[in-house]
């Protein structure tokens, strides 16, 4: 056949093919099988996605948290929150790499709620850790500097009582716990004990630990000189163990899961003790395969008389350090975070 020929065949060829192709592309987008917003990876300008809700806290997960900042931000305070340090913030940090997070110990002085506090008023610390609430002339000499300070609560936490496993008792009320250590209860016999001296226990007093135990148990009367001082929970715990008259506070997760030590239950009268564990004891054979697991319910509800709350504290002066201390708090009031809390021993607030 002559090309002269051939053109018709070819360009009605070409109108039928294009022809199915269109009819094809109809049948499709009609059908749902196509659809018509931007392909996978690539934008669509004229239509752009509304941008995420910022949360407050409160969000799903970490990586729902926004206005997160990049850089190194260090933070510091109490000892109470070593295990969210050591279980929660390495979570944060995968999650938002650019977020790098430094402990930063104080000098000279045993860490602390009031040494993290005078650290970031200091501007040693981009935000600070506080298991206790902020002290009136630490709000005053924010302001004498030009900006305020500002506590996030993020989790509810309860002080437990250690006493030596070998020691007979079970519980104290809070009158007893606060004669013991004003020291006009010096034998546990006479709170139903054996013929033993008791041995009183404490942190220094600048830790918020220690605050919140004197101002709610001794109604703000000092602890005595006598009282045997222990730097660290750690050296504290081994005390006791040693100790067979031994008694010592410190926050519940530090305490209830040990294995050389016996958590005891408290409460407003001797018919009203509450553990800090949850039934049925786990005892120090089964330990560490098996460990107590801190009484949520009870602190949650208020059965339990000695809780409390943790604060992430933020200085409100407009850089970067207060981004990074908001946008901490607000990792923690995620529902990941909470979830996490109570894992690490806290009792989530949300």
């Amino acid at each position: 056949m002559s090309s002269k020929n051939e053109t018709p065949v070819l360009i009605a060829s070409l109108l039928i093919t294009v022809g199915l192709l269109g009819g094809g592309f109809w049948w499709l987008t009609q059908s749902g099988r196509l659809g018509t917003g931007a392909l996978p990876g690539i934008g669509n300008p004229s239509s752009p996605s509304p941008p995420s809700p910022t949360p407050a806290g409160g969000g799903d997960r970490f990586a729902s948290v926004q206005g997160v900042p990049s850089g190194l931000f260090n933070y510091g305070g109490s000892t109470t929150w070593a295990p969210i340090r050591g279980q929660i913030d390495p979570v944060i940090q995968q999650a938002s790499p650019a977020f790098q997070l430094r402990y930063t110990d104080p000098i000279g002085v045993p860490p602390a709620s009031g040494t993290g506090i005078a650290m970031l008023l200091n501007n040693q610390l981009s935000f600070a850790q506080s298991s206790r609430s902020l002290k009136p002339e630490e709000r005053t000499q924010a302001e004498q500097q030009g900006y305020t300070l500002k506590e996030i609560s993020v989790a509810l936490e309860g002080l437990a009582i250690a006493v030596n496993l070998d020691l007979p008792v079970e519980g104290l009320t809070l009158d007893q716990l606060r004669e013991i250590y004003l020291g006009n209860v010096r034998n546990w016999q006479e709170v139903g004990g054996p013929d033993l001296a008791i041995v009183r226990i404490s942190r220094p007093v600048s830790g918020g630990t220690v605050e919140f135990f004197v101002s709610t148990v001794l109604g703000g009367a000092g602890l005595p000189n006598d009282v045997t001082i222990a730097n660290t929970t750690t050296e504290a715990l081994r005390l006791v163990d040693a100790t067979p008259g031994a008694i010592y506070y410190a926050s519940a997760p530090e305490v209830v899961g040990q294995c050389t030590i016996k958590p005891i239950a408290i409460g407003q009268s001797a018919n009203q003790l509450v553990k800090p564990y949850v039934e049925p004891y786990v005892p120090p054979e089964n330990c560490p395969a098996q460990r107590n697991q801190i009484n949520g319910e009870a602190l949650r509800s208020g059965a339990y008389p000695l809780t409390r709350r943790l604060f992430v504290i933020v200085r409100e002066d407009g850089t970067p350090d207060q981004q990074a201390g908001e946008a901490y708090a607000n990792f923690l009031l995620t529902q990941e975070g909470q979830g996490l809390l109570n894992t690490a021993g806290f009792v989530a607030i949300r």
